[in-house]
């Protein structure tokens, strides 16, 4: 890619895979903290200037707080068996035949916000941003999942780098929201939050990474590499 952020050329990549559907759904995927949020509202700010597009979390996909204290999962929030793919399957099939409600995650609260839920009238591109995605079947994609998958791809070094300063900045902002969830850890001083917050890395997010999440850099459709300025460039496309 050319320049220093390369958004606007995976853009118009999606709008040349665009000309060959009425809609399309892309699936961006990629670690915790990699940016995929960010990424994801620069590429629609782009694609808005032209085309109607739309970005959902598949967060808002996650079993609730309660489901998963009930099954044992709270501490492997991110794995696979968190996501209701059929929740999320069924959202798909809606939204092709005109609209769909999606429910909507809270990093704030750690927990989906039935609140939140925004309900959307079929765009012109769809991007269904976050994890889950270990599913798909290889392309041809089945009606009910993205078109095509894009993966957000970064050195580990970075993406821990990344994940702790999410951690920490979060952990700021709960000083002026006491129903922030990270209120819980507002007993700790920096330092041992830090130390915290990278167990929690270490131990659950890594692994998610290693064993979940990076396998599908080799099957996704366009893998993008985020260096450590937050540049991206294009490094594999697959498609045609």
């Amino acid at each position: 890619m050319e320049g220093r952020d390369g958004t606007e050329t995976l853009a118009q990549r999606l709008l040349e895979l665009k000309r060959e559907t009425d809609s399309l759904v892309v699936g961006l995927t990629g670690s915790v903290a990699s940016g995929k949020t960010t990424l994801a509202g620069k590429v629609e700010d782009i694609l808005d200037k032209s085309h109607r597009a739309e970005t959902i979390s598949t967060d808002g996909f996650l079993f609730s707080n309660a489901v998963l204290e009930e099954r044992g999962q709270t501490l492997r929030k991110g794995f696979p068996e968190t996501y209701d793919m059929t929740a999320m399957g069924d959202a798909l099939e809606a939204l092709a035949a005109g609209e769909a409600a999606f429910p909507v995650y809270s990093h704030v609260t750690y927990d989906v916000d039935p609140g939140l839920t925004r309900t959307i009238v079929q765009p012109d591109i769809l991007i269904l941003e976050g994890l889950g995605f270990q599913t798909l079947s290889p392309p041809p994609r089945h009606d009910r999942e993205p078109d095509i998958l894009i993966y957000l791809d970064a050195t580990e070094d970075n993406l821990q780098t990344w994940f702790l300063e999410r951690f920490v900045r979060f952990w700021h902002a709960a000083k002026e929201d006491p129903s922030s969830f990270y209120a819980n850890f507002l007993h700790m001083s920096e330092p041992e939050l830090v130390a915290f917050a990278k167990s929690v890395w270490e131990q659950i997010n890594l692994p998610n990474l290693r064993e979940h999440i990076a396998p599908l850099r080799e099957t996704a459709d366009i893998v993008v590499l985020k260096d450590a300025d937050h540049a991206i460039r294009i490094t594999h496309d697959r498609i045609g």
